[in-house]
């Protein structure tokens, strides 16, 4: 292979989500991409005059990998390390490391998974597939309910132009309550399905303003509610009013858990606030912070760019026991919520070939919304 080899696959390397560099069997470093420069936080010039074990934290069993693949006795190996990240006294970075051997003589490919980063992917790929199984089910569902349900309305009210008693006449209306009940609860959930994405140029933050506002107006006392925007963030294509509704729930399930209930995962569709427009805490706060995150991996593809939003609350915390399960229809930890505001919010964001992440301790939870920009 000639020197001019690596820098030839380097249009390729940087295309991979995971970290790659090309080395001799010494571990001098010959190519290395731009995952692995973003990641350790030291330029590629850089990287390329240095030796990959100087890298890890312990370097032995790397060292003699290298040694092993370069020999021809093993065609790959695998194992986990630490990786050293710049500035000094940064945390270590827990990777996975592949040792692999290349067509060109004495030269060895080393890829390093970050270990979160592949948990993250395979937390993601669950979430698809259990989110394409939810839409097939709940179509299905709301076609053998709807029909029923309108044949008991009207053979209740039917009932009531029959009946003399008042009281009887009181239980048709319970049957024709429920009824309608039912069947707003299976409108909400075909809803994100039935309208058409309304795309135009979309500014993120006249989203949160916009949120922000309704908030406010819901909750004119007790709640902070905190800004905290990059002005900088290009607009990009997509539908305000779906991502209006995606952060409005999201923020709607934090106040409702600030105002001293359970926390659920609910929102608007869950029915509104129950506190009569204040929250029951003191410091309450909620906040709404816009970022952008360069060369990152989120539904199964790379982006060069991408807006993260986060909404941020000081509430009690999702319940352990839904955290795994908080973006699927029906599953609420609030009395009396229908579990459908994230599970709407979740389908929004993914119609904008985005995705939801969320991290939950008590005193601090952060749904994450990652959408790709321009």
């Amino acid at each position: 292979m000639t020197e001019a080899t690596p820098a030839a696959g380097l249009e390729a390397f940087d295309q991979l989500a995971t970290m790659v560099v090309l080395v001799a069997p010494d571990g001098r470093c010959l190519l290395a991409n731009s995952a692995l420069e973003n990641l350790v936080g030291v330029s590629r010039r850089t990287l390329q005059r240095g030796n990959v074990l100087d890298w890890l934290a312990e370097p032995a069993q790397l060292r003699d990998t290298l040694g092993l693949v370069a020999g021809n006795q093993v065609n790959t190996s695998r194992f986990d390390a630490h990786l050293k990240r710049m500035p000094a006294g940064s945390v270590d970075l827990q990777v996975h490391v592949i040792v692999s051997q290349t067509e060109w003589p004495g030269r060895v490919l080393v890829e390093m998974i970050e270990i979160e980063q592949q948990t993250r992917r395979e937390r993601e790929e669950r979430a698809h597939n259990l989110a394409q199984a939810n839409k097939e089910l709940v179509r299905n569902l709301a076609h053998e309910i709807k029909n029923p349900l309108g044949g008991i309305r009207g053979a209740a009210q039917l009932l009531a132009m029959e009946l003399g008693s008042r009281e009887l006449t009181e239980y048709t209306q319970i049957i024709i309550q429920e009824a309608d009940r039912l069947h707003a609860l299976v409108d909400g959930l075909l809803a994100p399905h039935r309208r058409p994405q309304v795309v135009a140029d979309v500014n993120i933050h006249e989203v949160c303003e916009r949120v922000r506002s309704l908030i406010l107006a819901e909750y004119p006392r007790g709640l902070d509610v905190a800004r905290d925007y990059d002005t900088s963030i290009p607009e990009f294509r997509g539908d305000a009013e779906q991502l209006i509704q995606a952060v409005l729930n999201i923020a709607h399930n934090a106040t409702q858990a600030l105002a001293g209930g359970s926390p659920g995962t609910g929102g608007p569709a869950d029915g509104g606030s129950q506190r009569g427009g204040r929250v029951a805490r003191g410091d309450a706060r909620l906040v709404l912070r816009t970022r952008t995150a360069r060369q990152v991996t989120f539904g199964r593809q790379r982006f060069r760019l991408a807006l993260e939003l986060h909404i941020e609350d000081n509430g009690p915390g999702v319940p352990e026991a839904i955290r795994e399960s908080i973006f699927q229809p029906l599953v609420s930890g609030r009395e009396g919520g229908s579990g459908l505001g994230l599970t709407l919010a979740q389908t929004f964001v993914q119609q904008h070939r985005g995705i939801i992440e969320c991290d939950s301790v008590p005193g601090k939870t952060v749904f994450k919304i990652l959408i790709p920009l321009p």
